[in-house]
């Protein structure tokens, strides 16, 4: 049998090859219809979804660990059953979905059933998110925030180089794509003033990130190797964690993000696997000093993402993109986020989201948040003719994409969106 990274297989169903979901990547979903009121689990391939309830109602899709796996209204029970079923199921989904295998595809009522033009599907929450941790894990973001705010030769707080720097965010705001954002309200301190006052966010940004879920528990007291690390996580999701700049600046010290952040955090529909991003993987940017014992990877746990920003004001027809970055330019990465998370005897739960922060690369262009793209609202970014933003405006569209370019084939995320609404 092929490997389901095989360049080589085909699906039945014919795929475009700019599509996101070739037979190569099958990412998990949760999704229902106006005749499947009741949201299920379902894999991407092509325009389709493939209803895995109805494989597992058939007993096309079993594997000894009782019904109901993917009937759920999230992927938390699948990913609970481990990485041996992680793998079944990939396999067998991959075999039912080849061009020259008959099992599914000359089913013709079995077809009807478990193939759901994806146009026709919402697309609701894939995970419950048991806890989200946010991270600021790219050496070229955090060296830019640095300068703006404390010079070249300050940018980085000594700490920075011996860990992977994060905060505990807000499981509660975070959505999926599509979901329509509120400005948020907080404490802002104009400067000059004295005193602060309460009012709508001035200064509202995105982050362009990736987000790792964690499909194993750790139990509480206990440490990670790099290889418990890696086998936890069960895949990643495109994360938008929306920022309030303003709000921020005046709370952050001495505790760090707090309202801020805890707005709204967006994040797409479709969780890649691990498992499909396997040939892509990379080792990241040489790490000096050498972190401590704990965090040091032998594995390349990098992946080589594409990721693209592109922003619509309500006054255009289409996004403009204004960044174009890449996943692997990450200094911190998934593994060792994770392994840091648990080093003190932290438990991790199933669900758990780890937000990679803010992805940038070393070029202009390769910013991941208006912050960086306007330097702190001093150079204002032209988005179309007459229109620049130093922020995000009421109305503005932002939607974030991520693929894998293979040969002949892309395993692609879809798109994370959200829309400014006022406050």
């Amino acid at each position: 049998m092929s490997h389901p990274n095989d360049p080589a297989l085909r699906s039945f169903i014919p795929v475009d090859p700019e599509s996101d979901f070739p037979i190569q990547n099958l990412p998990y979903g949760v999704f229902s219809t106006a005749a499947l009121a009741a949201p299920r689990v379902g894999v991407a391939i092509g325009e389709y979804i493939l209803d895995l309830w109805e494989l597992e109602q058939d007993g096309r899709l079993n594997f000894g660990v009782g019904p109901g796996v993917f009937a759920g209204r999230f992927l938390n029970h699948f990913m609970s059953l481990g990485p041996k079923v992680w793998a079944a199921t990939r396999a067998r989904i991959s075999e039912l979905l080849r061009h020259d295998t008959d099992e599914l595809r000359d089913n013709e009522a079995l077809r009807k059933r478990a193939l759901v033009p994806m146009k026709e599907a919402r697309l609701h929450m894939p995970i419950m998110v048991s806890g989200y941790t946010d991270f600021y894990a790219s050496k070229e973001h955090a060296s830019n925030v640095g300068i703006m705010f404390r010079g070249k030769d300050n940018a980085l707080q000594p700490n920075w180089l011996h860990m992977p720097i994060g905060y505990n965010g807000r499981a509660s705001t975070v959505v999926v794509s599509g979901t329509k954002v509120r400005r948020p309200r907080g404490q802002l301190k104009p400067p000059g003033a004295d005193l602060p006052i309460f009012g709508a966010c001035r200064r509202l940004d995105f982050e362009l990130e990736m987000g790792a879920v964690v499909g194993q528990a750790s139990a509480m007291g206990e440490t990670l190797t790099e290889a418990q690390a890696e086998a936890m996580i069960f895949g990643f999701v495109l994360l938008n964690d929306w920022s309030a700049r303003d709000i921020q600046q005046w709370e952050y010290v001495p505790l760090g993000p707090f309202q801020g952040k805890a707005f709204a955090t967006s994040i797409s529909p479709w969780v890649v696997t691990s498992a499909a991003l396997e040939p892509f993987r990379r080792h990241g940017p040489k790490q000096d000093p050498a972190p401590l014992s704990y965090l040091q990877q032998i594995e390349p746990n990098n992946y080589d993402i594409e990721l693209e920003v592109g922003l619509r004001a309500a006054s255009m027809n289409k996004p403009a993109r204004i960044s174009r970055t890449n996943f692997k330019y990450m200094y911190w990465s998934s593994v060792q986020q994770l392994l840091h998370h648990a080093s003190s005897g932290c438990a991790m739960n199933i669900g758990d989201l780890l937000g990679s922060g803010t992805i940038s690369g070393p070029e202009k262009g390769q910013r991941g948040s208006l912050l960086e793209i306007s330097w702190n609202g001093t150079e204002p970014a032209e988005i179309a003719s007459g229109i620049t933003r130093t922020f995000l405006e009421d109305g503005d569209s932002l939607v974030m994409r991520g693929w894998c370019e293979g040969e002949g084939y892309r395993v692609g995320f879809g798109e994370v969106e959200g829309t400014i609404m006022p406050a």
